[in-house]
């Protein structure tokens, strides 16, 4: 999810930034830096939060969770 939800905001913001560099004076729509920043950060913000939620579901004893069911 995290690859495919990427590459379409990469995508997004690519032609977002064209649009926007035509219609504003001197305003640069792509800039790299900016973008690798941001996938980098979105990146640990997705991993982060699937690692959280496996980390605390690892530690539940499985006997205890089928039981519980």
């Amino acid at each position: 999810m995290l690859l495919v939800g990427g590459v379409i905001g990469i995508g997004a913001a690519l032609l977002l930034g064209r649009a926007a560099a035509s219609l504003l004076f001197e305003l640069e729509g792509n800039d790299p830096v900016v973008l690798v920043v941001t996938t980098v950060l979105l990146a640990f913000v997705a991993l982060g939060a699937g690692y959280l939620p496996a980390l605390r579901a690892s530690r539940v004893d499985p006997m205890k969770a089928l039981r519980f069911e």
